[in-house]
């Protein structure tokens, strides 16, 4: 057992409270890490506002993470101490049918995944106050020691740097995967992200790398469609109104191909808006999370028939996370892929309110929290 802190909810709509928690030695098939940096991802401000609920409270937050294997349990044989890890925040077995299937981002342990509790035995690996504590996405970021199952592991090249390597956790690929497998998007395709946080500035690499011809952003920070136009972006525009005519008019009227929707929550009522904005025989990608309480979607059903449009989900960019993690590093360490740009500000633990703050008021594509030993 070893006695850190983490960052913990204990009811929606509160901040997060950074206290002591112990977590649990590695079990069978079990992994332990020192955590060296972890994303600030919306995902995990979804928890905070119950639009993603955990199966109870206190909840230990973070998803995105990088850091050093110090222990393993029985049964772990490709991962070793001081091995350097990102952690998936979706397990892939590799076994199961889903994955067979070649759907490893829809691995069935990730039916697991707000239960709380550890894959390998049912128990609570982390406690609080006496109580156990539920991790997000078996995992927890937000501390600087983690025991996690080894399906959540991935070896990474030592030589990328913690602050970066933490991002391919869940944005980076995520994002990058939206475009090149989920979208598919091809050699002159015209394509539309909206919104540019971490998610959305990788679904537009993504776009740059595969060829597309016309690239428009939306989203209403200055800041950030500035930002947009150096990752590569051809066009910006701060609404979505303005949008549909600047698209129109660029491309004759037949709209974007591809759209990936990468705004901080997706609500219903906006569907139709994004499905204007896709071409006839276009996809539309819903990459953003909405709330598990909205079901109510404005969609023009005559027009997504006529017009022969797909109105698609996708979670963790439709990839393998065990390949295409160590896959973008290997770009990023050539050149390819500019995760050094995405990372706006770095982040004591103690500082993870105002960091969600930022990230709210749109200062940040992405905060990432840095640990040292004197958070240890």
């Amino acid at each position: 057992m070893v006695k850190t802190k983490g960052a913990l909810l204990w009811e929606f709509n509160k901040p997060w409270s950074v206290e002591e928690i112990e977590i649990g030695e590695p079990q069978k098939d079990e992994v332990k890490i020192q955590m060296e940096a972890a994303g600030m991802c919306h995902s995990d401000h979804h928890l905070m506002t119950g639009s993603i609920p955990m199966a109870g409270f206190p909840v230990l937050g973070g998803h995105e993470g990088a850091g050093i294997v110090t222990d393993v349990g029985p049964g772990v044989e490709d991962i070793a101490p001081g091995d350097h890890v990102v952690l998936s925040f979706i397990p892939s077995c590799g076994s199961c049918p889903t994955c067979q299937s070649g759907l490893r981002n829809l691995c069935d342990l990730g039916a697991g995944l707000l239960n709380g509790v550890a894959v390998s035995d049912g128990t609570f690996r982390v406690t609080a106050r006496g109580q156990g504590v539920y991790p997000m996405t078996l995992l927890g970021t937000f501390s600087p020691w983690m025991v996690v199952h080894k399906t959540s592991v991935v070896k990474i090249d030592p030589a990328i740097p913690f602050e970066v390597a933490c991002l391919v956790g869940c944005g980076v690929t995520t994002g990058y995967g939206s475009a090149v497998r989920t979208a598919d998007i091809r050699p002159g395709d015209d394509v539309a992200i909206v919104g540019v946080g971490g998610v959305g500035m990788s679904a537009l690499q993504g776009a740059v790398n595969a060829g597309a011809r016309n690239i428009f952003v939306i989203d209403p920070v200055d800041w950030k469609r500035d930002q947009a136009l150096k990752f590569g972006a051809t066009h910006v525009y701060p609404e979505i109104n303005a949008a549909m005519g600047g698209i129109m008019e660029v491309t004759a009227g037949l709209m974007a191909k591809k759209v990936i929707v990468t705004v901080g929550e997706v609500h219903g009522a906006d569907i139709d808006n994004y499905m204007i904005l896709t071409a006839k025989g276009g996809t539309c990608v819903l990459t953003a999370m909405g709330s598990m309480l909205d079901n109510q979607v404005t969609l023009n059903l005559a027009m997504l028939t006529l017009l022969q449009k797909n109105l698609q989900g996708t979670i963790f960019g439709g990839g393998n996370p065990q390949y295409d993690i160590p896959q973008l590093l290997s770009m990023y360490k050539v050149g390819k892929l500019n995760l050094d740009d995405m990372v706006t500000r770095q982040y004591q633990l103690e500082q993870i309110n105002e960091g969600y703050q930022d990230m709210l008021d749109g200062k940040n594509i992405r905060g990432i929290i840095r640990y040292t030993d004197a958070d240890r």
